[in-house]
């Protein structure tokens, strides 16, 4: 099920397979399930994306069970907290809207009622709301902005933040970690100009800005997760992405894996953990 690897300045566990998913199709090696993808965690389990639907599993990766079933897309999962609750993003009705779902499974719920699409970035500290990114009050489809909208529904209540691509609110509240512009680099590997992702840190009370130093030829930092005062992102300032660690106080950027084959995508942290993918498997960061 595991094999325990080594990064640079810790240990991870990789995820190799999940036997309930080797029960949907006869000749499927269960040592060696991929495609896992989108990947959050909570204290005691974790969710992730197969085959376009949400799935649950505990923490190291046993118990795996399938918690929505529609033809439509579910995408972007997010644990509540109290890790009793999943918010996501899903293609029901032919759009793209916000919804949460109990942990255990059941009917999810849908928050968001809007044309153009919704997509989940996490829930508030307080577990009381979803936020998400919209392109529902700008000038142009590829400006987002931020939203929350509580578990009750309700009309969404917007950030004044001109333009935000992906964000992550600090575990008090007090500050938002997140990319102002789209990325550039899916378009151009490497890409190095006046467009490269960079993570803003925002403080909500008064909304200055601070930002992660990047080094002089710039680099592509983005995905970023709070644990305490650090903040933890994904980066190709090395070469491939990979995981790296900033302390706001100290102001020290540290890098904690060195992958070279293939980057880390779609990190998440929980429980004093990080899950992310990368080559198809999802590995847990200790």
């Amino acid at each position: 099920m595991f094999k325990k690897a080594s990064g640079i300045l810790g240990a991870f566990i990789c995820i190799l397979g999940l036997a309930a998913l080797a029960q949907t199709a006869a000749g499927v090696d269960t040592k060696d399930t991929r495609l896992l993808t989108q990947p959050a965690i909570s204290q005691s389990r974790i969710a992730f994306v197969y085959a376009n639907n949400l799935w649950v599993a505990d923490i190291d990766g046993g118990n795996p069970r399938q918690i929505t079933s529609d033809i439509g897309v579910e995408l972007s999962p997010a644990f509540s907290p109290d890790g009793k609750w999943v918010a996501f993003s899903a293609q029901y009705e032919g759009n793209l809207d916000v919804y949460i779902v109990p942990a255990e499974g059941g009917i999810p719920k849908r928050l968001t009622w809007h044309p153009g699409p919704d997509l989940v970035q996490g829930f508030a500290p307080d577990g009381a709301s979803v936020y998400f990114v919209s392109n529902r009050t700008s000038a142009t489809p590829a400006t987002l902005k931020l939203f929350r909208v509580s578990l009750q529904g309700g009309f969404p209540e917007e950030f004044k933040i001109p333009s935000i691509r992906r964000a992550a609110f600090s575990p008090d509240g007090q500050f938002i970690a997140y990319n102002p512009l789209p990325d550039a680099f899916t378009q151009w590997k490497h890409y190095r100009g006046g467009r490269v992702s960079e993570v803003w840190i925002l403080k909500v009370s008064d909304y200055s800005v601070e930002k992660i130093p990047q080094p002089k030829g710039r680099s592509n930092d983005i995905n970023a997760m709070w644990s305490g005062d650090k903040i933890y992102f994904l980066s190709d300032r090395n070469g491939e992405f990979n995981l790296f660690s900033f302390d706001r106080k100290t102001i020290e950027i540290k890098p904690l894996t060195d992958f070279s084959d293939f980057p880390i995508l779609n990190a998440s942290s929980g429980g004093g953990k990080i899950i992310f993918e990368q080559a198809g498997y999802l590995h847990l960061f200790d």
